[in-house]
């Protein structure tokens, strides 16, 4: 198997925006968030982008997928993270439908991936 550059991988490019949208949201938290929600919010985003980077340097598909899909669990876990900030009135609804979708987008390319290598 060749591997993959990570770099030029749309799902990596994809999770780094969302890194930076997640800090920008994030940086308006309350203070005593600051160890709970933001950390939790920010370290989830940030596990998207490691586990497609940490893949792509498997030798197999196998071992590649399996980072994917830690990848895509990261993803679920920020999006419910997300939900309880729009629950919590952390962020405004444009905010939240905003960052709903690209989270979705996200999901769907990294499942789409997923069965890519599996073929």
């Amino acid at each position: 198997m060749k591997r993959h550059n990570f770099k030029k991988l749309q799902i990596w490019e994809s999770s780094m925006d969302l890194i930076n949208d997640t800090y920008a949201i994030t940086s308006k938290f309350p203070d005593f968030e600051k160890f709970g929600l933001r950390s939790q919010l920010n370290r989830s985003a940030i596990s998207i982008a490691s586990n497609i980077a940490e893949g792509s340097s498997k030798r197999s598909n196998k071992h590649f997928i399996q980072f994917l899909e830690m990848s895509l669990g990261s993803a679920f876990e920020w999006e419910t993270q997300m939900i309880v900030c729009n629950n919590l009135n952390y962020i405004s609804e444009k905010e939240f439908y905003t960052l709903e979708e690209k989270i979705s987008i996200i999901q769907k390319k990294i499942s789409n991936f997923i069965d890519k290598l599996h073929n």
